[in-house]
């Protein structure tokens, strides 16, 4: 909502955006609901927009926020080579999700108090995944990894989902360009490796995107019964190869696919209702792993498809403000 203000100049998407946030504060910046020592990196997600109204405002609240955001994140339990578990109810486990809900956060706290060493750490994030989850044959990203290998979803021997699902890797694809937005142009050392796997990707989702132009919600077996066309990846792959072609991370060959993803969002997914509202559908719900979720294509398949889902309809709408400046 708050790029929606920026890119139109109407200010009422962003003050319902600092209204959204203003709800869960008290007056001393207290965040109502947060529980730190969950120590659940999904909970660090929205502190990028406290960020952003901090930097507008001073307002001491939002800095009180971000500080007690930031101080989870120094005391997150993490996995032997120094990636944050995903939750604390999820032991030594390491998911594409993660990243997106934790490292641009991080990186921009580090920029805020002039500390490399955290900036650091959120760009070795981004390393520690890719050696961990990464499938060299396809280049695609497996879910999650269990360093304890002690999950029914883990593999034996090397402790990784079995599927490449298509919205986590969105999280990742999105954290890429996101987090090159923060590290300054100056810290090449930080900035070229990660530049080097955002083409890396580019080129592995190009290799299973539908002829529609949308990606499957298990994006290597197209053909396997089951399988459908899933809009909240789709939103998420669009917005990463348009967004790296407008910040020049990929050359403009690639804006032909990010435009074709657009295409495929809106003509696959979107549909108007009876009321003559507009529909985002396709929608998986969630998928996640461990608690009874065995991380089999069965279970993949089988998550409730809805339609207007948040997870689906934010990377929506990010990823048209993107097109929409690549195309303009």
């Amino acid at each position: 909502m708050d790029d929606v203000s920026a890119a139109t100049g109407d200010p009422q998407f962003a003050d319902y955006a600092r209204r959204t946030i203003d709800s869960y504060l008290e007056d001393d910046g207290t965040i109502r609901t947060y529980k730190p020592a969950d120590f659940n990196i999904d909970n660090i997600n929205s502190g990028k927009m406290l960020l952003r109204l901090y930097a507008r405002s001073g307002d001491a609240r939002y800095l009180a926020a971000i500080e007690s955001l930031a101080a989870q994140l120094e005391e997150h339990p993490r996995t032997s080579d120094g990636a944050f578990w995903h939750k604390q109810r999820y032991p030594h486990q390491l998911w594409l999700d993660g990243v997106y809900m934790g490292m641009p956060f991080l990186a921009a706290v580090a920029e805020l108090e002039g500390n490399d060493e955290k900036l650091e750490e959120a760009v070795a994030e981004f390393h520690v995944t890719r050696t961990r989850l990464r499938d060299s044959e396809t280049g695609l990203y497996y879910h999650a990894w269990d360093e304890a290998r002690e999950q029914e979803w883990a593999d034996p021997e090397n402790g990784r989902s079995e599927h490449f699902w298509a919205r986590g890797l969105g999280w990742y694809a999105m954290a890429l360009v996101d987090i090159l937005d923060i590290i300054p142009e100056e810290k090449t050392d930080l900035r070229e490796p990660l530049l080097d796997i955002v083409a890396e990707l580019a080129d592995s989702l190009l290799k299973v995107q539908d002829e529609t132009g949308t990606w499957y919600q298990v994006m290597d077996r197209p053909n396997e019964p089951g399988n459908y066309r899933e809009s909240s990846g789709t939103a998420m792959f669009t917005y990463f190869l348009a967004k790296a072609v407008n910040r020049g991370y990929l050359p403009q060959t690639y804006a032909a696919a990010a435009e074709k993803g657009y295409r495929g969002l809106v003509d696959e997914f979107v549909a108007l209702d009876a009321e003559g509202n507009y529909d985002l559908r396709n929608i998986c719900a969630t998928a996640g792993l461990g608690y009874g979720r065995d991380g089999s294509f069965r279970y993949y398949m089988s998550e409730r498809v809805v339609k207007n889902d948040p997870k689906g309809l934010a990377p929506a709408i990010m990823a048209m403000l993107q097109v929409s400046e690549m195309m303009n």
